[in-house]
């Protein structure tokens, strides 16, 4: 396949993917198996389009793909959930994600060995820890737009990122414990110890780094940031299994250091990894249904889905009812329904195949069931199911951000960013002498790793990081403004209004035409330029401007034109008649502005 027919092949199914999503909202249905489905009509045993499951497919390539997809999907986990907001339930995340991972593999285990006569009590067990770890991405997908408890979305959260190498660990044990008789308790024990040391060493240690960079370094362009952040997350991930340690642990760790420190560009960082982790899960989902043989589900149809219901229902809420501490009953059952299967058992039921550990294939047979089954009958059911149990709450789990940059350029506004560095002119100045338009708001100072509220006596030191927002009517003023920030002199920018000619009436008082320009930022009004916007309407486009003879004018559905005094008792007079609030509030603002 040359490279033109390979970037066609990759674009259209990212498309199919898309599309697969918004399909599946119209239908209620996870949009992940709709990719799962397309992964088998394509795949070897459908229509042939894309060989990788059968003799001429490559089992490790899959599994190398698989575990970078899952190792970027466990970043992304940590880089959003950050340690201030896992730290409270992390006693119970490590709970649920070591003790109740065992729990849930040994109970789908036992279920193997007597659903399957052929499996020996290594091989069950070894089918349970493949379907035993929640999935990072699955579980925050669906808590992003549900109301369970902040708690309980943060206690899930916290354990998909840690359960993913202990269960990647005791699938890794009972593959050696099928291929080395010899493979004792000891062997196992400093395999689980070696791993998550190292693991645990390496990502902490690259998340230190990597926020260290980002806060010291000042790269060429914003789009820089991601790139580095994937970087290391490349670094931690690679480091980590080099060194044999876990790399799952260090990716998640990673991430969750670098989440937890305020960095520049955190939000464009956080946005990509949210787009890689859903490429990742699309891939994997694909990935699951190329491998898949439909011609062969019907001999485990029974079986699978018996296993599947088994984890659901039994296996995981028996594990979250005896582990999760500190939680009611009815909060310990909806962890344990809440625990999704998605990406993680497609991962891990590879190695059985690659390993040629016996029965690997109906392995990853049974793990398509558990997938399949969690996807669809969990992944819809959470909220009704919360909502029985009594415990959701009046706000989202995971709340998004107030305002995306993209919504807030929709709406005629945009966010400005402004690091104060030592030679500033600003620095050492309150911000009641920045001299922002009426036009702008300083929404917020990050000062280190708090956020600062501004107020007018509030003094910009060096380091600061001002957050502004402007709306775009006075952008290219704003622009000008923020030179001034760096070199001097700061405050508004002085405007020598000429004196006015004479003392006329007011001239015009006739409706805006089209040849007038544009209402909310005109720039010459009767062939006179305007020098200064004073004030812009909000309810409709207007503005109060000053023209270069001296004289003001309003412009919007009006035009008047004239000097302070007359102009002042013209909108006084429109005032008296103002059909709405929003009407007498721009009046009032003409008149005490030309009253100054």
């Amino acid at each position: 396949m040359d490279v033109g027919h390979l970037a066609l092949g990759i674009g259209a199914l990212l498309v199919a993917g898309i599309g697969a999503s918004l399909l599946a909202g119209r239908l209620r249905l996870p949009g992940l198996v709709l990719v799962l489905a397309v992964g088998m009509v394509i795949g070897d045993d459908g229509l042939h389009w894309i060989r990788f499951g059968g003799h001429h497919g490559d089992p490790q390539t899959a599994q190398n793909a698989a575990v970078i997809a899952l190792a970027l999907i466990l970043f992304e986990g940590g880089l959003s959930s950050g340690w201030a907001e896992i730290r409270p339930v992390i006693g119970a995340s490590i709970a649920l994600a070591t003790l109740g991972t065992l729990l849930t593999a040994a109970i789908t285990g036992l279920a193997a060995l007597w659903l399957f006569g052929e499996l020996s009590t290594v091989e069950a067990l070894l089918l349970g820890s493949t379907v035993a770890a929640t999935d990072a991405a699955a579980i925050f997908a669906v808590l992003r737009g549900s109301t369970l408890r902040r708690r309980l979305a943060r206690t899930l959260e916290g354990e998909s990122g840690v359960n993913d190498p202990v269960a990647v660990l005791l699938v890794i044990g009972c593959i050696e414990a099928i291929k080395e008789p010899d493979f004792g308790a000891l062997d196992a024990l400093w395999l689980v110890v070696r791993e998550l040391s190292v693991g645990a060493a390496v990502g902490l240690a690259v998340g230190a780094l990597g926020v260290l960079l980002l806060q010291r370094l000042t790269l060429p362009t914003a789009g820089l940031y991601p790139v580095a952040s994937l970087a290391l997350a490349g670094i931690a991930f690679g480091g980590a299994d080099s060194l044999h340690g876990s790399g799952f642990l260090a990716a998640f760790l990673a991430g969750l250091v670098m989440g937890s420190v305020s960095t520049p560009a955190r939000r464009t960082i956080v946005v990509f990894h949210e787009g890689v982790a859903w490429v990742a899960q699309l891939g994997l989902f694909l990935l699951l249904g190329l491998l898949v043989f439909p011609s062969r589900l019907g001999d485990v149809i029974l079986t699978g889905g018996a296993i599947a219901i088994v984890t659901a229902v039994v296996a995981r809420p028996v594990a979250a009812l005896v582990v999760a501490w500190g939680f009611s009953v009815p909060e310990r059952l909806m962890l344990g329904w809440a625990g999704l299967r998605g990406a993680t058992p497609i991962v891990f039921a590879i190695f059985p195949i690659t390993e040629d550990s016996g029965h690997g294939q109906l392995i990853f047979e049974v793990a398509f069931f558990v997938v399949l089954v969690s996807t669809i009958l969990q992944g819809l059911t959470i909220e009704p199911v919360a909502r029985r149990l009594g415990v959701t709450a009046d706000e989202s789990a995971i709340p998004e951000p107030l305002v995306e940059p993209v919504l807030l350029n929709r709406l005629g506004a945009e966010t400005m960013q402004f690091p104060v560095r030592p030679s500033d002119a600003v620095a050492g100045h309150p911000v009641r002498e920045l001299g922002l338009p009426r036009e702008a708001l300083l929404n917020v100072i990050v000062r280190g790793d708090r956020a600062i509220p501004p107020r007018g006596s509030t003094v910009i030191q060096p380091g600061d990081q001002l957050h502004v927002l402007v709306r775009q009517e006075v952008a290219v003023e704003f622009r000008e403004l923020l030179r001034r920030w760096r070199t001097g002199p700061v405050g508004p920018p002085e405007h020598a209004r000429p004196r006015p000619r004479s003392r006329p009436s007011v001239t015009s008082i006739r409706p805006w035409q089209d040849g007038d320009g544009d209402p909310t930022r005109p720039r010459e009004l009767l062939g006179y330029e305007v020098v200064e916007q004073l004030r812009t309407r909000r309810d409709e486009p207007g503005a109060l401007v000053a023209l270069e003879d001296g004289r003001f004018a309003v412009s919007g559905p009006l035009l008047a034109i004239g000097p302070s005094g007359e102009l002042q008792a013209f909108a006084r007079r429109r005032l008296a008649r103002a059909s709405g609030p929003a009407e007498r509030a721009w009046w009032q603002e003409v008149v005490g502005a030309l009253a100054r």
